[in-house]
């Protein structure tokens, strides 16, 4: 079995057909997510917090990001794999591709994911521009949330809303070949996943972006402290994790997930 690539995942944003997301962080989980239809996984800085016990994202380092994702490339087989670059990883145009290489390299990833707007521009041009398909993220980014004043959902008036859709675009334009939205209105996940041409993921950006994506501890309901208004635990009524698995990616497929009580208005 041959992994998916991104042209397949442009291929369902084509087409119509939504793609199912999850985090992952080690063999064991990649091998259950791949084995049951899920299209894509994120190995994200998020490890920082579900698997290490941090408060947040940011001491997440280079080594962590490498192992992980070494780990999840070898427990699975099918699904794309994206990999986040973490804090203070991409300051300049030198380290971002010292590091973006390394995530390749050392860790397999297929594509590296990188948080900002504008100001990544010239980074995202010059990974393009060595082969490296980049996904942005936009909305909230977990990198800058002491800046942002916490976890909040972003892009509720007017000028951070329009701020968000000229990012979108402007990364588009750099090359990127998908984009994260996190935590803004589902309108405008929904306008930004229209106007854009690449695939669009959803974590709490409502339902007509392109895909969604959850960590995987929050869709099996064993994360710690508060829950967003987004996450659902699909282990709830199932008897195993297999099929929780299977119902999240049905619901996302179905267009059934998020419903409008995960959603931002």
């Amino acid at each position: 079995m041959s992994r998916l690539t991104i042209d397949t995942l442009q291929a369902m944003k084509s087409q119509g057909e939504k793609i199912a997301v999850l985090t992952a962080y080690d063999a064991s989980f990649a091998a259950l997510l791949d084995g049951n239809g899920v299209d894509a996984f994120i190995v994200g800085d998020s490890l920082g917090m579900v698997c290490q016990g941090h408060d947040s994202t940011l001491p997440v380092t280079m080594n962590d990001m490498v192992y992980h994702s070494a780990n999840v490339v070898r427990g699975s087989k099918r699904s794309y794999v994206i990999v986040d670059l973490p804090y203070q990883s991409y300051t300049t145009v030198e380290q971002t591709l010292k590091n973006a290489h390394r995530l390749i390299d050392e860790g397999g990833a297929q594509m590296v994911k990188l948080e900002g707007g504008q100001q990544q521009l010239k980074n995202i041009e010059a990974l393009v521009a060595q082969g490296i398909p980049v996904c942005g993220h936009l909305g909230l980014e977990p990198q800058s949330v002491e800046k942002l004043g916490g976890y909040k959902v972003q892009g509720r008036d007017e000028d951070s809303a329009t701020r968000i859709l000229n990012d979108a675009k402007s990364l588009q334009q750099a090359g990127i070949q998908m984009l994260v939205l996190e935590c803004i209105p589902a309108s405008l996940g929904k306008l930004i996943s229209k106007t854009l041409t690449i695939p669009v993921i959803g974590i709490g950006a409502g339902i007509d972006c392109d895909g969604q994506v959850l960590v995987t501890y929050d869709m099996l309901g064993i994360s710690r402290g508060h829950k967003a208004k987004f996450v659902k635990n699909f282990l709830d009524g199932q008897k195993d994790i297999e099929l929780a698995i299977r119902t999240y990616v049905d619901e996302v497929k179905q267009s059934q997930y998020p419903a409008l009580e995960h959603s931002y208005q």
